[in-house]
């Protein structure tokens, strides 16, 4: 059965989402869309330097991502860290599918020190991790450990979202 809901791919920096979101949108045949790319210049200049987002730098960014899985089936790539930002996307786009991509502080750390050139510094991993809400039971976000291999998690989550 094909799979027709927009699906956010969550998690902290380095957990794989632009990876694992690319992927999974390729394996589903839906488009794929980078929630970094969607940032207002101002967020990623502060976070180039090390300074955490709070919810006001994040307010226009996730009203960028909202309109996006508004507009159709998708998978954007999104940290969600929070409930209050999950729930503000699932008012737009209420049949939102989420998947947690969820690992070790050592492995998120390790994996953002190998990205040359991206804007997120590893020093903000401990704010992220602080900010993280994991999903509860009821919003129903399908989990992967990001220790697996990316084509393993793509192939499982596939697979579990066009089962249902």
């Amino acid at each position: 059965m094909p799979f027709s809901r927009p699906v956010v791919v969550m998690g902290v920096s380095g957990s794989g989402k632009t990876t694992v979101g690319a992927a999974l949108a390729d394996a589903l045949g839906l488009r794929f869309v980078d929630g970094d790319a969607l940032h207002p210049a101002a967020n990623v200049a502060k976070m180039a330097a090390g300074i955490p987002l709070d919810d006001a730098d994040r307010a226009p960014w996730l009203d960028a991502i909202g309109a996006v899985l508004a507009d159709g089936p998708v998978v954007v790539a999104c940290s969600a860290l929070k409930r209050a930002y999950r729930d503000r996307l699932r008012d737009v786009a209420p049949e939102l599918q989420l998947v947690f991509l969820d690992g070790s502080p050592a492995l998120l750390a390790s994996r953002m020190a190998a990205r040359p050139g991206h804007f997120m510094p590893t020093s903000l991993l401990d704010s992220q991790l602080a900010t993280l809400e994991r999903p509860d039971p009821d919003e129903h976000a399908l989990t992967a450990d990001i220790a697996a291999p990316a084509e393993e998690i793509v192939t499982d989550l596939a697979e579990r979202m066009t089962s249902v």
